[in-house]
């Protein structure tokens, strides 16, 4: 794909499932990629992976909730390949202890929503903020965010993680109104179910036959289906793309 050969790019959570997927992709198209998980070891073994198929990227340890720890991965990947070109965020806290307690709206408390809007949604902002100076001084670059289908149709339980992912929407449309116009271009991807080593971890059986029943194909997702769209969404093939959220599972919502 055109303009990712040596073009450096943020990877925030790329330890697992779609963020390592889409390290492995871009590095394979000759991008130079960070990284970047709360999960230190898993983004090592990213990088390994990476560097076995000839490719260059480096493991960064950060989490989306710390400011600071943003910006050092910011500026790691600067001091490491001498700028940077792009993100994308993917990163999101499914841990038992916060999304497994996140239910309906009189269910939920609200230390699990402001887990979840501080990972889900403020680490998204702090990501874009520590990058977006740096892609505005050298005249443009590109961010992908991931969202959720969820975002699109709603959910019956998980009413923080649903309502986090559809403020990201917005946040990805706000930064194109806002510097489309200075070379940035902010898209995103909705995933459906995507079967990384969380969701396989997780092992619901009655969430999968919903989702292959909802979807117009024969399977689940996979990593790969989504580190395709999200490298040419990086990518100056993608150039005329901009402020949009592509759902990406399989035909499960049919919308422009």
């Amino acid at each position: 794909m055109r303009g990712l050969r040596e073009k450096a790019f943020v990877v925030a959570g790329g330890a697992t499932g779609i963020g390592a997927g889409t390290a492995e992709r871009l590095a394979a198209e000759g991008a130079l990629v960070t990284v970047g998980d709360i999960n230190l070891a898993g983004a090592e073994a990213t990088v390994e992976r990476i560097a076995k198929d000839g490719g260059r990227a480096i493991a960064v340890e950060f989490d989306l909730a710390d400011d600071d720890s943003v910006r050092r991965m910011v500026d790691r990947t600067i001091a490491e390949f001498g700028a940077v070109h792009g993100l994308h965020n993917v990163g999101a806290d499914l841990s038992p202890a916060n999304l497994g307690r996140d239910k309906t709206l009189l269910e939920t408390d609200l230390e699990v929503w402001q887990r979840t809007l501080d990972v889900n949604l403020l680490g998204y902002v702090r990501t874009c903020r520590a990058v977006l100076p740096h892609l505005l001084e050298q005249g443009g670059g590109a961010i992908v965010n991931t969202s959720s289908g969820t975002s699109l149709g709603g959910d019956a339980s998980r009413v923080a993680y649903g309502a986090s992912k559809a403020a990201v929407n917005q946040l990805t449309r706000h930064i194109a109104i806002n510097w489309g116009k200075d070379g940035i271009r902010s898209n995103g991807v909705m995933p459906g179910l995507v079967m990384g080593e969380t969701v396989q971890k997780q092992n619901d059986l009655e969430l999968q036959r919903m989702f292959v029943s909802a979807a117009r194909t024969t399977r689940l997702g996979r990593p790969d289906d989504l580190a395709g769209v999200v490298a040419f969404l990086l990518s100056d093939e993608a150039e005329w793309i901009n402020g949009q959220m592509w759902f990406i599972g399989g035909g499960a919502h049919l919308r422009q």
